[in-house]
């Protein structure tokens, strides 16, 4: 069902399905809630899906004032309390997981778990950084469309992209229209990001790591790399994606998510 929240004057638009569990599935960059599409069927008969387009993106208002991750969890953490939530499960994709993951710093004890879907609790780089600056500005000199033309291929693994190029140029067709300063508030948003490992060591609840073999994104051999920091990690790989698992693999991505859920309602 189709919803919207009113913050501080802002619209945020968001979907809920299903009963039980609070789980919030967060979208990543250049992307909203739809990119759930294919997972939000198979888990809403096992707890209460909320799926809310992130501020800037989809249907959602963007957030004013200095690009920030933090700013962005805190719009999450608001979300919830309007719903009378008090604690909830956050499965953040991408970007997504950077702002559960800055959620789970701020406020602990709100949280049963949170899972990474192709995400990092690692800074950006100093060559990241770069690579991000470089899109501002093809995005501030050519607009979305040519970006999101020209970067969404890189998502896909390559025999994704060989085997269901129809899925590849669908995902290019829906995101296309996304407006120029969202994309470049997240960009700015992600290159100030601290790093977060801590977080990891330092929560004290179940922690997913869904990693995309062939994902060039955040390549495996990094992911791998901080599966060992919580004191409960579930850690899966979807051998077949990249960085969409969601669309690359939706049936084992939706399995392994009910999995972990389980894990968490009933552990």
């Amino acid at each position: 069902m189709d919803k919207t929240l009113i913050q501080d004057g802002r619209t945020l638009f968001y979907r809920e399905e299903g009963s039980g569990l609070p789980v919030l599935l967060l979208h990543g960059f250049a992307e909203d809630g739809e990119v759930w599409n294919e997972i939000v069927p198979r888990l809403s008969g096992h707890c209460r899906l909320l799926i809310p387009d992130i501020p800037g993106s989809g249907k959602s208002m963007l957030l004013p004032g200095e690009p920030s991750i933090d700013a962005l969890a805190d719009a999450i953490k608001i979300f919830i309390d309007q719903l009378g939530i008090e604690t909830a499960v956050l499965i953040g994709h991408s970007m997504g997981g950077y702002i559960a993951l800055a959620f789970a710093e701020k406020y602990p004890g709100r949280l049963k778990a949170f899972g990474f879907f192709h995400s990092t609790a690692y800074a950006d780089s100093e060559e990241k950084r770069a690579t991000r600056r470089k899109s501002i500005e093809f995005i501030r000199q050519h607009g979305a469309v040519p970006f999101i033309r020209q970067s969404t291929p890189n998502l896909f693994a390559l025999e994704t992209r060989e085997s269901r190029a129809s899925l590849v140029e669908e995902t290019i067709l829906r995101y296309s229209r996304f407006a120029p300063e969202s994309l470049i508030y997240y960009y700015e948003a992600m290159i100030r990001r601290p790093d977060r490992v801590s977080v990891l060591r330092q929560f004290p609840g179940p922690i997913l790591f869904l990693m995309g073999a062939k994902d060039t994104v955040i390549p495996y051999e990094k992911s791998i790399q901080q599966c060992h920091q919580p004191t409960l990690s579930i850690i899966h790989t979807l051998d077949h994606a990249g960085h969409m698992g969601m669309l690359e693999e939706p049936e084992r991505s939706s399995a392994l998510l009910q999995s972990f859920l389980n894990f968490v309602q009933y552990s």
